[in-house]
């Protein structure tokens, strides 16, 4: 099994139900095991877009699929939950990108581990050191990137810890 971060979000429709239906359908055994699930955060939208501000969870999996296969996993998602892709940046229903794969460096025409954006965005940051235990040495990296991050967009928490009941375990 890898331990793989992701990073989830929606601004569009029912954000928190867009959030909760992504989270069932990536917990579906006995491929991917979500095992962590971070708070929720309101972040302000990145880009010039105007747009709605976001929801926002880091997710912590163990899969038995590869970074590729997770992938294609979480673009089935996406549709299913009807993501279109019509501006760069722009409102989206669901929003699910891989951000660390077994702390591997991958580099394929459609996929970079760690996600080449991480340092850049609190809204991701944030959201994994909260999830990541204070002992290991990712916390600490996490720790680094979110003192050094150019971003400064305002992001608030608004659900706490009780959104693992999402996953259907105690």
């Amino acid at each position: 099994m890898t331990e793989a971060y992701l990073s989830i979000g929606s601004n569009m429709g029912d954000r928190l139900t867009n959030l909760q239906k992504a989270i069932q359908m990536l917990n579906v055994p006995p491929k991917i095991d979500v095992t962590t699930i971070s708070s929720v955060y309101e972040t302000e939208p990145v880009g010039d877009v105007k747009q709605d501000s976001f929801y926002n969870i880091a997710v912590k999996v163990a899969t038995e699929l590869t970074a590729q296969q997770l992938l294609d996993h979480l673009h089935n998602i996406e549709q299913e939950l009807h993501r279109r892709r019509l501006i760069h940046w722009g409102p989206r229903t669901i929003d699910l990108d891989i951000i660390d794969f077994g702390h591997q460096r991958i580099k394929t025409p459609t996929l970079t581990i760690p996600h080449p954006e991480m340092a850049n965005r609190q809204f991701v940051l944030l959201p994994m050191r909260e999830i990541t235990n204070q002992n290991d040495p990712y916390y600490q990296q996490l720790d680094h990137l979110l003192n050094k991050t150019s971003d400064h967009n305002w992001l608030k928490k608004i659900y706490g810890q009780e959104v693992f009941s999402w996953t259907n375990k105690k």
